[in-house]
Order: structure tokens, then C-alpha cells, then sequence
């Protein structure tokens, strides 16, 4: 788990870049807008995302260092650069939606996630299946996440 360190740094930043921006989840723009019955409640999303980071972190550091392990470097650092641009997607969503009230555009930036997640979990896959299998929960809410702002845009554009 040699890449626990760095995985973990990554997935903490796109944590907390994404928390800075979604503290105006409570704003009046926020609250005025139309959602979809299908939107969980607010204490659910800090319980997901947080099992989620951890989850990211874990499952892409084990199928690092399995692809270094077996001399894969070059397949190893392109699960690295996957992983840092997912991650650049996942906190730039919440200052799209939440900052700048583009709600257009978060859907846009929330397929964007979908598409890179499943990708980590496609590059997974080779270096270890249980990590590729861990991720999928990931790909999934980043899915609904899209569903959901895609609604959302719908309902009050």
C-alpha cells in the first residue's frame, strides 16, 4: 500500500476543495430551487461522499502499486493521471453547481465524473479485480449524481 499516501492526499484535496464550495448547499439560490423526490436528504450526502473518498483512495492505491508490483509502470502511472483528473472533476462539480449556479454546466461536469469513474474502474480491473468491484459504488453515485443535477437543471432552467 505504498500509494495509500499519495492517493489519500488526492482524494483529502478533492474533499476539501469540493466542501469549500458546497457550504452554500444552505443558501437561499439553493434552497429556491426544484428538486426531483428522488434527492436524498442533505445528512446523506456527507456520509456517501465521505465512504466514497476513502473508498477511492484504498481501492486506486491497491491497484497501483499491484500494477507496479508487476512491473506495469506504464499502465500504473496512467491510473495515476485518470485518477487526478476524476479528481479535479470531482471537486470542480460542487463550485459549478454550488458557486457559480451553472446548473447546465454541472451536468456536464457530473457525466464528465461518471465517464472518468468508470474508466478507474476499467483500469482497475487488470491489477485487481476486488479494487476494480470496490470502485463501482463510486462510478454509480457519480451516475445518480448526474441523474439528479440533470433534473435539477431540467426542472428550473
Amino acid at each position: 500500500m505504498r500509494s495509500i499516501i499519495t492517493t489519500g492526499i488526492g482524494t483529502a484535496t478533492a474533499a476539501g476543495v469540493g466542501a469549500l464550495a458546497s457550504r452554500d448547499a444552505d443558501s437561499r439560490w439553493y434552497r429556491r430551487l426544484s428538486k426531483p423526490p428522488f434527492q436524498p436528504p442533505a445528512v446523506a450526502f456527507p456520509i456517501v461522499w465521505t465512504a466514497l473518498y476513502a473508498d477511492i483512495a484504498i481501492s486506486s492505491a491497491v491497484a497501483i502499486d499491484t500494477l507496479n508490483d508487476e512491473m506495469r509502470h506504464i499502465d500504473a502511472a496512467a491510473f495515476e493521471r485518470a485518477l487526478a483528473v476524476n479528481l479535479v472533476l470531482n471537486g470542480a462539480w460542487t463550485w459549478v453547481f454550488f458557486r457559480a449556479h451553472r446548473t447546465g454546466a454541472a451536468v456536464i461536469t457530473a457525466a464528465a465524473l461518471t465517464v472518468s469513474g468508470v474508466d478507474l474502474v476499467r483500469r482497475a480491473v487488470p491489477a485487481s479485480p476486488p479494487a476494480a468491484a470496490a470502485l463501482v459504488p463510486y462510478a454509480a453515485w457519480s451516475a445518480f449524481a448526474t441523474a439528479l443535477s440533470t433534473e435539477i437543471w431540467r426542472r428550473n432552467r
